[in-house]
């Protein structure tokens, strides 16, 4: 398995019923961007959606943390990254990013996955081949810097 660092989605565009009565790129779609993004990564870590169906195993997101940084219209194009950035037996932390196609940043989002066993549903450990492929991709994801908009709280800044 090769790992780029950060994994990189295919380009995506914006629909046109993603667009809101401002004009611009709906708050929830930059959510189905990331989730797109996160699908291609996670398949490339033996997640997607043949796992689901003959394993019988998945991901659930549990919390994400999103940064609205600069408006997307309709016609742009985006790419997202998606960074392994820490990950126990079931779970993964990761920190993505929307990006337009000339370079300038749209979103952020943290986000902590579960990996389910759909039978309960609950959590459970990653089998010894998902967690092999969850750990290249940390390996190659670690020698990336911790991003600056990771771990961040909501909260309102009051003058002294």
């Amino acid at each position: 398995m090769t790992v780029s660092a950060p994994f990189l989605s295919s380009t995506m565009d914006i629909e046109e019923s993603w667009i809101d009565y401002n004009g611009h790129l709906n708050m929830a779609y930059y959510n189905v961007l990331f989730d797109r993004c996160a699908d291609e990564a996670f398949a490339l870590m033996g997640m997607g959606p043949d796992y689901a169906a003959s394993r019988r195993l998945t991901i659930y997101t549990a919390e994400v943390h999103v940064c609205y940084v600069r408006e997307l219209h309709l016609g742009d194009r985006v790419e997202g990254t998606f960074q392994l950035i820490d990950h126990d037996e079931k779970r993964l932390r990761s920190y993505q990013e929307i990006r337009h196609v000339d370079g300038w940043l749209a979103a952020t989002s943290e986000t902590l996955t579960l990996h389910i066993d759909m039978g309960g549903p609950k959590v459970a450990p990653f089998p010894a081949d998902i967690m092999e492929r969850v750990e290249t991709m940390a390996v190659a994801h670690g020698t990336l810097p911790m991003p600056e908009r990771a771990g961040r709280s909501i909260g309102i800044r009051r003058k002294p």
